[in-house]
């Protein structure tokens, strides 16, 4: 309860800091929210060629996961940017700021920034269900797996940027591997050989962020919402685990510095 009010307190900050600057906030979210939706046009042209299904998925398929991968997208990026930015912050020595606070420093850290253009995503999502006519079940999973998928796209970018612990500077590789992820979420997973649905399935989390949940609103046993919900959980604490262990190589900037 107390990392929940933290997570509480850090949101209505970010929130705050976002009206203060209305116009580009608006204007930023806007033209996230216009360049996505142009991707309807082309998978509605590429339906109009190949058919009925592409990869064992329909039309609405396709859209069910654009929707849950851009609102999860979001959603990590408007409560848990501070991620992207691990690896220059521990360059820079600036998670000593974190580690001094009677919190835990990952999610500090997290929560500490926030994407202005990444609300143009998170809307996104509830427009292209509205917009596709999706019924009561797409509707209830697209919402559960916009919550787990944002915290597995948080988790993996936090456990991508800890690779700076070790070999310096990793905001590059990291950011590539985001981008493989979110690729991953966008195309349907029949399109791929069974070894990159294995790669999607436990290294890029992709099939539990996006294709799981769409299998469940189509009807899936529930068995893969138990095994749906066991990987998010268990991905979240890998990301804990795997930053307090990198975090025993970190070396203090020794950096003078407060935050309120």
């Amino acid at each position: 309860m107390r990392n929940l009010r933290l997570f509480l307190r850090y949101a209505r900050l970010n929130l705050m800091s976002a009206a203060e600057y209305r116009a580009s906030f608006l204007g930023a979210a806007l033209g996230m929210l216009l360049n996505n939706s142009t991707f309807v046009f082309f998978w509605w042209v590429a339906f109009g060629y190949a058919g009925e299904s592409i990869g064992g998925y329909s039309f609405d398929d396709v859209m069910f996961i654009w929707a849950a991968s851009s609102t999860a997208y979001g959603l990590a990026h408007v409560f848990f940017d501070g991620v992207r930015g691990l690896s220059r912050t521990i360059v820079q020595g600036e998670l000593d700021i974190f580690l001094l606070q009677p919190k835990p420093p990952l999610l500090s850290l997290a929560c500490s920034k926030t994407d202005f253009t990444s609300w143009g995503d998170l809307l996104y999502g509830f427009v292209l269900m509205a917009l596709t006519g999706q019924n009561g079940a797409a509707w209830l999973w697209f919402l559960l797996g916009a919550l787990g998928g944002a915290l597995l796209i948080a988790s993996f970018e936090a456990m991508a940027h800890c690779l700076t612990f070790y070999v310096g500077d990793a905001s590059q590789p990291a950011a590539m591997a985001s981008e493989f992820l979110i690729n991953a979420c966008l195309y349907p997973a029949g399109i791929y050989p069974w070894i990159i649905r294995v790669v999607m399935a436990t290294v890029l989390p992709a099939l539990f962020v996006v294709h799981v949940p769409l299998w469940l609103a189509r009807g899936a046993s529930l068995w893969w919402a138990a095994l749906w919900l066991a990987f998010c959980l268990f991905f979240l604490y890998l990301a804990h685990v795997v930053f307090r262990r990198a975090l025993r190589r970190y070396e203090s900037g020794n950096l003078l510095a407060t935050r309120l």
